[in-house]
């Protein structure tokens, strides 16, 4: 049995103008697109599009206070803050056993101020919800949570700043 050595595909006369003609075809292919661009960018200047242009704009504000209020300034007075719980010392209970007409008297030890309240009155963000013989229970609304906190004769538990 005798071997033949095959020609290399390179050398091959068909392989040799296949290829020719691939890379003639790739070479006026990259020209055509390149010819295009620069008429599609001829036509877009004639035509006066800015398209191709590259604009930025940037927006500028001013404020006019002119009849309005500072944005800067804070919705909430400090008179709807206060009192705060730390600033009251319950003194005394009337209390109703049938839980109607229970009073409460608060002293604010800031500002030295009275406050008889019932269930339902509200003291700045404080609402009271129940009164029982010693205790008075609030509901505090605080960025849109409720938590109860009581308040008791004599109850020194709670910090108090002087």
């Amino acid at each position: 049995m005798t071997t033949r050595k095959r020609p290399a595909v390179g050398s091959h006369p068909l392989a040799v103008t296949a290829m020719l003609v691939m890379v003639l075809a790739l070479i006026l292919l990259v020209e055509g697109d390149a010819h295009a661009q620069t008429r599609q960018q001829n036509r877009a200047d004639e035509a006066g599009d800015t398209a191709s242009s590259v604009t930025f704009n940037r927006e500028v504000f001013q404020y006019d206070p002119a009849g309005r209020r500072d944005p800067f300034v804070s919705l909430v007075k400090s008179s709807e803050i206060r009192p705060t719980l730390s600033d009251l010392r319950l003194t005394t209970i009337a209390f109703d056993p049938l839980g109607r007409n229970s009073v409460a008297v608060l002293r604010d030890l800031g500002t030295k101020e009275q406050y008889r309240v019932k269930v339902g009155t509200t003291l700045g963000r404080m609402r009271v919800v129940r009164i029982e013989p010693r205790v008075v229970t609030f509901a505090l609304e605080e960025f849109g949570f409720s938590r109860q906190e009581s308040l008791a004769i004599g109850d020194t538990t709670i910090k108090r700043t002087p």
